[in-house]
């Protein structure tokens, strides 16, 4: 029987990945980073989560020459990290 993850658990993961590495701010790393490590059939919708939480402004993205970076953003850290909390 295949485990069922929901959206809100893939966001609290992304947010974990990233507090763990300290993406905090002006600390970032590639959006692509997001999905890595991720089993095959959820690397889509990790990528898909990802661009909802830049627009929704959990992430702050940051664009370059040779793609797009994202961080954790700040403002909003006492979401993230209760997000964290309720899965990890």
């Amino acid at each position: 029987m295949p485990i069922t993850v929901t959206d809100e658990q893939i966001r609290a993961d992304i947010f974990h990945r990233l507090h763990r590495k300290k993406k905090w701010g002006k600390s970032h790393t590639s959006f692509d980073n997001l999905q890595k490590g991720v089993p095959s059939h959820l690397k889509g919708k990790y990528l898909e989560i990802g661009k909802e939480l830049v627009k929704n402004g959990y992430l702050i993205a940051k664009p370059t020459h040779y793609g797009t970076e994202v961080s954790l953003n700040p403002e909003k850290r006492k979401e993230i990290i209760e997000a964290i909390r309720k899965y990890f």
